[in-house]
């Protein structure tokens, strides 16, 4: 075989490679989203402008199906809720206090996470506040409990608690 006959799969050979390496060190973009994505999209799901109400079919959908739900109903108190009770509770909410009329917003404020294999813990510091209301918004803190089950991010468990001075908000959320 000549010089000549040999250069032409070299150089094949190099023109491919140089094309496919830009493409190759590529990454896609991520599908599915992360469980600090997952936390986040309940707080928009829950929140809503007067007039509206939130997807609770869509926020049904990021539990698995036995998650529990622990919220601190008072200063000495919790209720423990299924998914399909909370979403009761909060509709109750809705449809008896102004927020239903005014609309409610909680806004994620800063959050801690640890995700470890196919388990996750986000540690979420929010705000909550009914829209148009001269009250300051309520701090609360939640812990989020998550695993990815057939390649999705699904919350177990959510735990809430609400600061008080002998309970400030944990340092891990203070930065």
């Amino acid at each position: 075989m000549r010089f000549y006959d040999m250069r032409r799969p070299v150089l094949l050979s190099l023109a491919i490679a140089f094309v496919a390496h830009p493409l190759a060190a590529q990454t896609p973009p991520e599908t599915d989203p992360t469980p600090e994505a997952v936390v986040a999209e309940i707080y928009d799901l829950v929140s809503f402008e007067a007039g509206n109400r939130p997807d609770w079919d869509k926020v049904r959908s990021l539990f698995i199906p036995q998650a529990v739900i622990v919220l601190r109903t008072s200063r000495d108190a919790t209720s423990v809720f299924s998914v399909d009770e909370f979403v009761d509770d909060f509709v109750n909410f809705i449809e008896n206090t102004p927020a239903g009329a005014q609309g409610f917003t909680e806004r994620i404020i800063r959050t801690n996470a640890m995700v470890f294999g196919e388990m996750a813990y986000v540690l979420v510091l929010y705000e909550a506040q009914i829209t148009g209301s001269p009250r300051p918004p309520t701090r609360g803190v939640d812990g989020f409990s998550l695993i990815r089950k057939d390649g999705r991010w699904l919350i177990v468990s959510i735990t809430n608690e609400i600061p008080s001075a002998d309970r400030p908000i944990p340092e891990v959320l203070r930065h």
